[in-house]
């Protein structure tokens, strides 16, 4: 049987109440090194990338949750790349304490705005967040030859570096990357920071919720907690040139985006449906089709729903409109489990005590070797190899085998949250160094 949503809720108490622990264990060691000092260090994070993916906009307060339970003395300025479609004031809920600053740095390689340049001034040390690279490289070499101030990196991919990327790597205090095959490119390209170690995603850490959004939509399609699958599409490529309007995409490079896509969204999708049959007809619960990114609502219809027998369709709900990390954490948290065709959906699933699939295509990057790495093998799938047989079934296995799952995932998150601790504490005794100096 599926784990009730209240039980789910005690299980994620008792994990903050374990963090919290560790954390004061930390916080005991590093306070016997650094004397508390009579300002609070402050740290300048660059993160929030975008705003179209909810696992873009995860990266950011899952650092913040971090953060804030391993450094709650230190003050925190974020620099988002983006903060629109509502993340702001979701943030600001969630982190009333947080000091978001606005701005850019130019062309010209000027900061284009006044509480930029005394950010600048005010922090001591420069933290770059989670993402697919080193992102904001460009903003951290200025932060590097501008201030002089130190750095670190935490919870990227890092796959080619250049010459430029090298120098920057190896002068940072820490580098934590997200899966192990950047590890190993680091290593490979005799990359000489101080510190280089594994910190899986830091979305792992997400705690955002929105019951009232989760509890309409539950109620508005008679979702019982504890007794729905979600599922998430995705293409081969995401088609950026349909998103940002901005984009330079060639007509070669759009063709030859669109031609994969084509070639690829029926089979792939059949692999996503199958496991949704399965689980309709064998538990006779619903299912729920939901976006990672903003143009998957109009994915979901076409290429998961429209397509499917019409006994199993008339349980399948559409969340075709996009929404924030925090209303798909409530979703998540009181799903039977989530299977994804994107890396991020199953990592909040995670988060909240949900097992999370990860149906990963040979097109998406090396972070989904994540998986592999945190000690999730079964749960991930590698579409080529798989067929639809397999994903069905290992759905169908955590429906009948839930406390099993459910054990399982805690193991795995307790292994995840001591290697949060170990690297938030890497982390905060750079920070201390940099503000006593």
């Amino acid at each position: 049987m599926n784990q009730s949503p209240v039980s789910r809720r005690e299980w994620l108490k008792q994990t903050l109440i374990h963090s919290l622990g560790v954390a004061a264990a930390s916080q005991l060691q590093i306070d016997s090194t650094f004397a508390a000092p009579s300002k609070p260090p402050v740290i300048l994070l660059r993160s929030g990338w975008q705003t179209v993916n909810i696992g873009d906009i995860g990266h950011s307060p899952g650092i913040l949750k971090l953060l804030e339970v391993y450094a709650p003395e230190f003050e925190i300025i974020l620099w988002p790349n983006s903060v629109d479609r509502g993340v702001e004031p979701m943030l600001q809920k969630r982190f009333p304490k947080l000091k978001i600053v606005k701005g850019r740095l130019g062309r010209n390689g000027k900061l284009d705005s006044k509480e930029l340049e005394q950010a600048f001034d005010q922090a001591d040390f420069f933290v770059h967040g989670s993402g697919p690279s080193v992102v904001s490289r460009r903003e951290l070499a200025f932060w590097k030859k501008q201030t002089g101030k130190p750095y670190g990196i935490y919870g990227v991919t890092v796959s080619e570096i250049n010459p430029e990327l090298h120098e920057l790597l190896s002068g940072a205090d820490f580098i934590f990357t997200r899966e192990t095959h950047s590890l190993k490119n680091l290593k490979e390209a005799k990359v000489t920071s101080a510190y280089q170690d594994f910190a899986p995603d830091a979305t792992f850490a997400i705690d955002l919720t929105d019951d009232a959004k989760a509890t309409a939509f539950q109620q508005k399609h008679q979702l019982e907690p504890g007794s729905y699958l979600c599922a998430v599409p995705r293409l081969r490529y995401t088609p950026y040139y349909k998103i940002h309007k901005s984009n330079r995409w060639t007509k070669e490079k759009i063709a030859e985006v669109d031609a994969v896509n084509l070639q690829y969204q029926e089979q792939d999708h059949a692999k996503l449906r199958a496991a949704i049959i399965e689980w309709v007809r064998t538990s006779g619960q619903k299912a729920v089709v939901c976006p990672e990114m903003t143009y998957q609502t109009e994915i979901i219809h076409p290429l998961v729903i429209d397509p499917l027998p019409a006994d199993v369709k008339s349980k399948v709900v559409a969340h075709d409109e996009y929404w924030l990390p925090d209303e798909a954490g409530s979703l998540y948290r009181d799903a039977t489990a989530v299977v994804s065709m994107e890396c991020h959906s199953p990592i909040i699933a995670c988060a909240f005590g949900t097992p999370g699939l990860y149906v990963r295509q040979p097109t998406d990057t090396i972070k989904g070797q994540m998986w592999y790495d945190i000690g999730l093998k079964d749960w991930t799938f590698e579409i080529d190899e798989v067929n639809q047989r397999q994903i069905a079934e290992r759905v169908i296995q955590i429906y009948n085998n839930q406390a099993q799952a459910d054990e399982k995932l805690k193991e795995v998150m307790q292994s995840i949250q001591q290697r949060q601790q170990n690297t938030m504490q890497i982390l905060k005794q750079a920070v201390l160094k940099a503000h006593s100096s």
